[in-house]
């Protein structure tokens, strides 16, 4: 049983369709995942620059505190 000219033809062009859209399929996912793996790093440095800002924050607080209790110690002092 051997395909005619025109079925070859046929199953040839079939075949290098379904290749192309394998590649075109797999091209997208590439894309898809690179760009999700970007968005993900940038909310990760978004994220480790908010705890940066709160640790400062935080810090400053402390060395307030500090210098009104200190300053609070001295006035009982005197």
């Amino acid at each position: 049983m051997y395909l005619s000219d025109t079925e070859e033809i046929i199953a040839i062009v079939i075949t290098i369709l379904i290749v192309i859209g394998f590649i075109v399929k797999t091209y997208q996912d590439i894309k898809t995942t690179i760009r999700e793996e970007k968005e993900k790093f940038r909310e990760q440095k978004e994220a480790e620059e908010k705890v940066e800002t709160l640790i400062e924050y935080l810090d400053s607080k402390k060395k307030l505190i500090d210098t009104v209790t200190k300053a609070k110690k001295r006035l009982g002092d005197l």
